[in-house]
Protein backbone atom coordinates (compact mmCIF):
# COMPACT_ATOMS: atom_id res chain seq x y z
CA UNK A 1 0.00 0.00 0.00
CA UNK A 2 1.12 3.66 -0.81
CA UNK A 3 1.90 5.23 2.35
CA UNK A 4 -0.28 8.85 3.02
CA UNK A 5 3.70 10.85 2.69
CA UNK A 6 4.08 9.40 -0.40
CA UNK A 7 0.37 9.01 -2.13
CA UNK A 8 0.39 11.74 -5.50
CA UNK A 9 -1.97 14.45 -5.52
CA UNK A 10 -4.51 14.14 -7.95
CA UNK A 11 -6.63 16.57 -10.14
CA UNK A 12 -10.49 15.98 -11.30
CA UNK A 13 -12.76 18.79 -12.62
CA UNK A 14 -16.53 18.94 -11.89
CA UNK A 15 -19.30 19.76 -13.17
CA UNK A 16 -19.14 23.08 -11.31
CA UNK A 17 -16.43 24.19 -12.70
CA UNK A 18 -13.67 23.26 -10.21
CA UNK A 19 -10.81 21.61 -10.41
CA UNK A 20 -10.14 19.24 -7.25
CA UNK A 21 -7.31 18.43 -5.70
CA UNK A 22 -7.08 14.83 -3.97
CA UNK A 23 -5.18 12.03 -2.87
CA UNK A 24 -6.41 8.39 -2.89
CA UNK A 25 -5.19 5.70 -0.82
CA UNK A 26 -6.08 1.54 -1.35
CA UNK A 27 -5.63 -1.33 0.77
CA UNK A 28 -2.92 -3.51 0.26
CA UNK A 29 -5.16 -6.72 -1.10
CA UNK A 30 -8.66 -6.32 -2.31
CA UNK A 31 -11.47 -4.59 -0.83
CA UNK A 32 -15.36 -4.68 -1.10
CA UNK A 33 -15.30 -1.99 1.72
CA UNK A 34 -17.14 1.20 0.39
CA UNK A 35 -14.52 4.81 0.28
CA UNK A 36 -13.87 6.74 3.41
CA UNK A 37 -14.08 10.22 2.23
CA UNK A 38 -12.43 12.78 5.13
CA UNK A 39 -13.37 16.72 5.02
CA UNK A 40 -10.57 18.70 6.69
CA UNK A 41 -10.68 21.28 9.60
CA UNK A 42 -10.11 25.21 9.51
CA UNK A 43 -7.66 26.56 6.87
CA UNK A 44 -6.47 22.88 6.44
CA UNK A 45 -5.25 20.94 3.36
CA UNK A 46 -4.08 17.74 1.95
CA UNK A 47 -1.08 18.09 4.04
CA UNK A 48 -2.24 18.49 7.29
CA UNK A 49 -3.76 15.09 7.71
CA UNK A 50 -1.49 13.08 10.01
CA UNK A 51 -0.55 10.49 7.68
CA UNK A 52 -0.19 8.26 10.38
CA UNK A 53 -3.88 8.36 10.62
CA UNK A 54 -4.45 8.34 7.09
CA UNK A 55 -2.08 5.11 6.44
CA UNK A 56 -3.94 3.22 9.19
CA UNK A 57 -7.36 3.88 7.48
CA UNK A 58 -6.46 2.74 4.40
CA UNK A 59 -5.50 -0.60 5.87
CA UNK A 60 -8.73 -2.10 4.82
CA UNK A 61 -10.68 0.75 2.39
CA UNK A 62 -10.33 3.07 -0.07
CA UNK A 63 -9.43 6.40 1.86
CA UNK A 64 -9.94 10.22 0.09
CA UNK A 65 -8.95 13.19 1.24
CA UNK A 66 -9.63 16.33 -0.81
CA UNK A 67 -9.14 20.03 -0.99
CA UNK A 68 -12.61 21.54 -1.06
CA UNK A 69 -13.51 24.64 -3.42
CA UNK A 70 -10.96 27.10 -2.90
CA UNK A 71 -8.69 25.30 -0.45
CA UNK A 72 -5.17 24.44 -1.10
CA UNK A 73 -4.29 23.23 -4.60
CA UNK A 74 -8.06 23.21 -5.52
CA UNK A 75 -9.48 25.75 -7.74
CA UNK A 76 -12.05 28.71 -6.95
CA UNK A 77 -12.94 30.68 -4.11
CA UNK A 78 -13.68 29.75 -0.53
CA UNK A 79 -17.69 29.55 -0.28
CA UNK A 80 -18.89 31.58 3.21
CA UNK A 81 -21.79 29.15 4.32
CA UNK A 82 -21.25 25.53 5.28
CA UNK A 83 -24.29 24.51 2.99
CA UNK A 84 -22.16 26.02 -0.53
CA UNK A 85 -19.67 24.02 0.82
CA UNK A 86 -21.63 20.79 1.31
CA UNK A 87 -22.86 21.56 -2.52
CA UNK A 88 -18.74 21.84 -3.93
CA UNK A 89 -18.26 18.35 -1.81
CA UNK A 90 -20.90 16.38 -4.06
CA UNK A 91 -19.82 17.99 -6.96
CA UNK A 92 -16.40 16.28 -6.16
CA UNK A 93 -17.96 13.47 -5.56
CA UNK A 94 -19.86 13.16 -8.53
CA UNK A 95 -16.76 13.61 -10.53
CA UNK A 96 -15.08 10.79 -8.87
CA UNK A 97 -18.72 8.83 -9.70
CA UNK A 98 -19.11 8.35 -5.90
CA UNK A 99 -22.71 7.71 -4.98
CA UNK A 100 -22.18 5.64 -1.89
CA UNK A 101 -19.71 6.31 0.86
CA UNK A 102 -18.70 6.13 4.23
CA UNK A 103 -18.17 9.76 5.72
CA UNK A 104 -15.57 11.15 7.97
CA UNK A 105 -15.77 15.04 8.85
CA UNK A 106 -13.29 16.41 11.03
CA UNK A 107 -14.23 20.09 13.10
CA UNK A 108 -15.65 22.22 10.21
CA UNK A 109 -15.30 19.46 7.63
CA UNK A 110 -17.76 17.66 10.55
CA UNK A 111 -20.59 20.43 9.59
CA UNK A 112 -20.05 20.07 6.01
CA UNK A 113 -20.56 16.25 6.54
CA UNK A 114 -23.70 16.93 8.35
CA UNK A 115 -25.07 19.32 5.66
CA UNK A 116 -24.19 16.58 2.82
CA UNK A 117 -25.97 13.63 5.01
CA UNK A 118 -28.86 15.90 5.64
CA UNK A 119 -29.17 16.92 2.11
CA UNK A 120 -27.77 13.87 0.04
CA UNK A 121 -28.98 10.59 2.19
CA UNK A 122 -28.75 8.48 -0.13
CA UNK A 123 -24.82 9.09 -0.69
CA UNK A 124 -23.62 8.72 2.80
CA UNK A 125 -23.94 5.00 4.31
CA UNK A 126 -22.09 5.44 7.82
CA UNK A 127 -21.37 8.88 9.29
CA UNK A 128 -18.24 10.07 11.54
CA UNK A 129 -17.99 13.21 13.00
CA UNK A 130 -14.73 14.38 14.89
CA UNK A 131 -15.00 17.72 16.96
CA UNK A 132 -18.15 18.78 16.14
CA UNK A 133 -21.17 20.48 16.98
CA UNK A 134 -24.87 20.63 15.36
CA UNK A 135 -25.75 23.75 13.58
CA UNK A 136 -28.05 26.57 16.19
CA UNK A 137 -26.00 25.12 19.60
CA UNK A 138 -26.21 28.20 21.88
CA UNK A 139 -22.64 29.24 22.64
CA UNK A 140 -21.41 28.04 18.90
CA UNK A 141 -21.35 31.61 17.52
CA UNK A 142 -17.40 32.33 17.42
CA UNK A 143 -14.31 30.66 19.09
CA UNK A 144 -13.17 31.47 22.33
CA UNK A 145 -10.58 34.28 21.58
CA UNK A 146 -7.60 32.95 22.60
CA UNK A 147 -8.95 29.89 20.04
CA UNK A 148 -9.38 32.37 17.58
CA UNK A 149 -5.92 34.35 18.17
CA UNK A 150 -3.75 30.76 17.81
CA UNK A 151 -5.23 29.28 14.71
CA UNK A 152 -6.76 32.09 12.77
CA UNK A 153 -4.14 34.98 12.76
CA UNK A 154 -2.42 35.58 9.41
CA UNK A 155 0.55 33.83 10.42
CA UNK A 156 0.02 31.31 12.95
CA UNK A 157 2.68 29.68 14.65
CA UNK A 158 3.48 26.12 16.07
CA UNK A 159 3.07 27.15 19.56
CA UNK A 160 -0.57 28.36 18.88
CA UNK A 161 -1.23 24.82 17.19
CA UNK A 162 -0.75 23.00 19.79
CA UNK A 163 -2.14 24.85 22.12
CA UNK A 164 -5.69 24.44 20.33
CA UNK A 165 -5.11 20.62 18.84
CA UNK A 166 -3.72 19.33 22.11
CA UNK A 167 -4.26 19.36 25.56
CA UNK A 168 -1.57 21.13 28.46
CA UNK A 169 -0.35 17.83 29.79
CA UNK A 170 3.40 17.17 28.85
CA UNK A 171 2.32 13.73 27.07
CA UNK A 172 -0.64 15.45 25.03
CA UNK A 173 2.01 18.29 24.11
CA UNK A 174 4.83 15.88 23.52
CA UNK A 175 2.04 13.79 20.70
CA UNK A 176 1.78 17.11 19.31
CA UNK A 177 5.08 17.92 18.35
CA UNK A 178 5.11 13.82 17.21
CA UNK A 179 2.58 14.63 14.97
CA UNK A 180 4.17 18.04 13.65
CA UNK A 181 7.50 15.43 12.83
CA UNK A 182 5.19 13.00 10.85
CA UNK A 183 3.34 16.03 8.71
CA UNK A 184 6.89 16.80 7.44
CA UNK A 185 7.19 13.40 6.59
CA UNK A 186 6.00 14.02 2.36
CA UNK A 187 9.60 14.82 0.95
CA UNK A 188 8.22 16.28 -2.64
CA UNK A 189 4.81 17.16 -4.29
CA UNK A 190 3.28 19.79 -1.38
CA UNK A 191 -0.13 20.69 -1.42
CA UNK A 192 -0.41 24.84 -2.35
CA UNK A 193 -1.07 26.52 1.11
CA UNK A 194 -4.47 27.49 2.31
CA UNK A 195 -5.00 31.14 1.49
CA UNK A 196 -5.89 34.09 3.90
CA UNK A 197 -9.74 34.70 2.11
CA UNK A 198 -10.30 30.87 2.79
CA UNK A 199 -9.58 31.57 6.26
CA UNK A 200 -12.28 34.63 6.29
CA UNK A 201 -14.74 32.67 4.28
CA UNK A 202 -14.44 29.46 6.25
CA UNK A 203 -14.82 31.69 9.74
CA UNK A 204 -17.68 33.59 8.36
CA UNK A 205 -19.35 29.85 7.68
CA UNK A 206 -18.46 28.90 11.36
CA UNK A 207 -20.13 32.06 12.80
CA UNK A 208 -23.17 31.66 10.67
CA UNK A 209 -23.42 27.65 11.71
CA UNK A 210 -23.66 29.08 15.03
CA UNK A 211 -26.24 31.36 15.46
CA UNK A 212 -28.44 29.68 18.45
CA UNK A 213 -31.52 28.60 16.63
CA UNK A 214 -33.30 25.69 17.73
CA UNK A 215 -35.19 25.11 14.67
CA UNK A 216 -32.25 24.70 12.88
CA UNK A 217 -30.39 22.43 16.20
CA UNK A 218 -33.63 19.94 15.57
CA UNK A 219 -33.11 19.83 11.92
CA UNK A 220 -29.64 16.93 13.17
CA UNK A 221 -32.42 14.76 14.25
CA UNK A 222 -33.45 13.59 10.77
CA UNK A 223 -29.97 12.00 10.61
CA UNK A 224 -31.27 8.42 9.98
CA UNK A 225 -27.73 6.59 9.12
CA UNK A 226 -25.17 5.09 12.12
CA UNK A 227 -23.28 8.33 13.55
CA UNK A 228 -19.90 7.67 15.44
CA UNK A 229 -19.53 10.53 17.69
CA UNK A 230 -15.76 11.56 18.77
CA UNK A 231 -13.84 14.62 20.44
CA UNK A 232 -11.00 14.84 22.60
CA UNK A 233 -11.95 15.59 26.57
CA UNK A 234 -10.32 18.49 26.62
CA UNK A 235 -11.21 20.71 22.78
CA UNK A 236 -10.83 23.85 23.51
CA UNK A 237 -12.21 24.83 20.00
CA UNK A 238 -15.34 22.77 20.27
CA UNK A 239 -16.45 21.95 23.62
CA UNK A 240 -16.31 18.26 24.40
CA UNK A 241 -20.24 19.42 25.24
CA UNK A 242 -21.45 19.65 21.81
CA UNK A 243 -20.33 16.22 21.05
CA UNK A 244 -22.90 15.12 23.87
CA UNK A 245 -25.86 17.05 22.58
CA UNK A 246 -24.82 15.93 18.81
CA UNK A 247 -24.89 11.95 20.16
CA UNK A 248 -28.81 12.87 22.48
CA UNK A 249 -30.16 14.56 19.08
CA UNK A 250 -28.82 11.58 16.43
CA UNK A 251 -30.96 8.82 16.93
CA UNK A 252 -28.85 6.15 15.94
CA UNK A 253 -25.35 7.61 17.67
CA UNK A 254 -22.30 6.21 19.53
CA UNK A 255 -20.20 8.36 21.52
CA UNK A 256 -16.61 8.91 22.45
CA UNK A 257 -14.46 11.12 24.25
CA UNK A 258 -10.31 10.38 24.04
CA UNK A 259 -8.28 11.21 27.09
CA UNK A 260 -5.97 13.61 27.47
CA UNK A 261 -6.62 15.16 24.24
CA UNK A 262 -8.08 18.40 22.42
CA UNK A 263 -9.24 19.20 19.16
CA UNK A 264 -6.18 17.31 17.01
CA UNK A 265 -7.47 14.02 19.43
CA UNK A 266 -7.65 11.76 16.05
CA UNK A 267 -3.76 12.61 15.84
CA UNK A 268 -2.78 11.86 18.63
CA UNK A 269 -4.69 9.04 19.87
CA UNK A 270 -4.28 8.20 15.82
CA UNK A 271 -4.01 4.23 16.21
CA UNK A 272 -6.68 3.89 19.07
CA UNK A 273 -9.23 6.36 16.82
CA UNK A 274 -8.81 4.23 13.42
CA UNK A 275 -9.60 1.01 15.03
CA UNK A 276 -12.85 2.86 16.65
CA UNK A 277 -13.59 3.86 13.06
CA UNK A 278 -13.21 0.31 11.69
CA UNK A 279 -14.91 -1.38 13.95
CA UNK A 280 -17.85 1.36 13.65
CA UNK A 281 -17.78 0.91 9.24
CA UNK A 282 -17.61 -2.77 9.86
CA UNK A 283 -20.36 -3.12 12.33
Amino acid sequence: MTRYADAPTRTVHADNGIDYAYRRLEPASASDALTLVLLQHFRGNLDNWDPALIDALADDRPVITFDNTGVGATTGSTPHTIAEMAGDAVAFLTALELDRIDLLGFSIGSFVAQDITLTRPAMVRRLILASSAPQGAAGMHGWAREVIEAVGSPQTKPEGYLSVFFAPSDASQAAGRECFARFGERSEGHDAPSTWATRLAQYDAVNDWGIANHGLLQRVEAITQPVFVANGDSDPMILPRYSYLLAGLIPDSTIRLYPDSAHGFLFQHHAEFAADVDAFLTA
